[in-house]
């Protein structure tokens, strides 16, 4: 084998050298160190083969801090501290690191990452946290605008999920209205409102409460509605509770049916010396509904069911049912609207109306009316004997967020309304979600 021992190479002519020929081997004999001096380039247009593209440190890291170094792998060992991890201060595109679950102790002692003034999935703040045991994250630069990204992390979880601030508004089902002899009116759905801080990339479970049916007997109540409510990780869950159905009596003698159900806000009563039902059942802060109206007069006519966070129901004697409470406005929408007005009482002169919010009249010689969907309006009592109460009107759950924050991610097909005074809304008119 013939042997060449020369300190330089250089092209004869131009500026390209090429060794050998097609096929040959080239080989760096063991021990051996090929320096590629700092300027220098290593193009690659073939395949390559065998070169590391991480150096995994052989030191374990115990300690609460660590400086980390592009190219590298670490080992982080968190059984007797949590450790936070800062990024290099400057990187370039195709910058690797690599952070494993030494003894698969994180989800106790987590990991948080500082990116030092990089953005990390796009920003620089939150720091993520990695808390998952056994959890190993891979993270590649990609330029300014995203930072840093986790090419593996084991987590389903946005790591530097944003907040912003949204508005709700709960409104349960109506209560449905009470049989005549002048059936009560029933109360509405509660009415509850809400501001709160949002965590992006979390699942909000929106529930829609359906209307009370009404009472086609003297001895049954109409049926309360049923409770609306939007929940989620982080989030203090909203729930609005039902509407209280209204008292329902034969012409004759008192009955066991004829004071209001209690509920969101409470149904009114039936009969003489019969009570409404209670409202901010159960009690909330602010209140969610009132009570419903009592009955002190002999075939007098029920009162009507309360309006959430309105007014109260309201007895009134003679053959005259009451006017339905009137409910509460809200302008999430971007209008100031009525939502859960109460349902007239019956009467057997004149149609009683429900509450402002949807509230069903009151019947007159006839079957009560029925709340309107996706209000909370209670439904009307039922007016002479023999007269259905009106059921009640389904509720409603809306939602207002930042134009600029909306994920445009829902199940439960909501009307989305946007630039609604820089504000994207969501109106649920039955149950689904939405993801931050």
């Amino acid at each position: 084998m013939s042997e060449v021992k020369v300190n330089k190479i250089s092209p004869r002519s131009g500026t390209d050298v090429t060794l050998g020929d097609s096929g040959d081997t080239f080989t760096v004999p063991s021990g051996a160190t090929l320096d590629i001096a700092s300027g220098a380039t290593l193009t690659n247009s073939g395949t390559a083969s065998g070169f590391a593209s991480i150096a995994w440190q052989s030191s374990i890291v115990t300690a609460a801090t660590l400086t980390a170094e592009a190219g590298k792998g670490y080992w982080i060992n968190t059984t007797s501290n949590a450790c936070t991890i800062t990024l290099p201060a400057s990187a370039s595109v195709g910058d690797q690191i690599i952070f494993s679950d030494y003894l698969r102790t994180w989800g106790t002692n987590a990991v948080t990452i500082n990116p030092n003034s990089l953005n990390f999935q796009g920003y620089t703040t939150p720091q993520p946290v990695y808390n998952t045991n056994g959890q190993s994250v891979d993270i590649v630069y990609s330029g300014a605008t995203q930072g840093w990204i986790p090419t593996v992390d084991d987590d389903v979880s946005f790591e530097t999920a944003q907040t912003y601030s949204a508005d709700f508004l709960v409104i349960a089902g109506g209560g449905g209205g009470g049989r005549g002899f002048y059936g009560g009116g029933a109360g509405a759905g509660g009415f509850r409102t809400s501001t709160q801080t949002l965590n992006g990339g979390i699942v909000f479970t929106i529930t829609v409460g359906d209307g009370g049916a009404g009472s086609t007997s003297e001895t049954s109540k109409g049926s309360n509605g049923t409770d609306s409510s939007i929940s989620g990780s982080g989030l203090t869950t909203i729930t609005s509770a039902g509407g209280g159905g209204g008292g329902s009596r034969n012409n004759g003698s008192a009955q066991g049916a004829a004071n209001g159900a209690s509920g969101g806000s409470g149904g009114g009563a039936a009969y003489q010396n019969s009570d409404g039902g209670s409202g901010d059942t159960p009690a909330t802060t602010p209140s969610q509904g009132n009570d419903g109206g009592t009955n002190t007069t002999l075939y007098g006519a029920s009162g009507g069911g309360a309006g959430a966070a309105g007014t109260a129901g309201t007895s009134v004697g003679g053959n005259n049912g009451a006017v339905g409470a009137i409910g509460s406005q809200s302008s999430i929408t971007g209008s100031a609207t009525y939502y859960a007005g109460g349902g007239g009482g019956g009467s057997s002169d004149t149609t009683r109306a429900g509450g402002l919010g949807g509230g069903g009249a009151g019947g007159n010689n006839g079957a009560g009316g029925n709340g309107t969907a996706n209000t909370g309006g209670g439904g009307g009592g039922g007016g002479v004997v023999g007269s259905d109460g009106g059921a009640g009107g389904k509720g409603v759950v809306i939602l207002s967020v930042p134009d600029a924050d909306y994920s445009g991610t829902t199940t439960g097909s909501p009307t989305v309304a946007t630039g609604v005074s820089g504000k994207t809304v969501l109106t649920f008119t039955g149950s689904g979600s939405y993801t931050s």
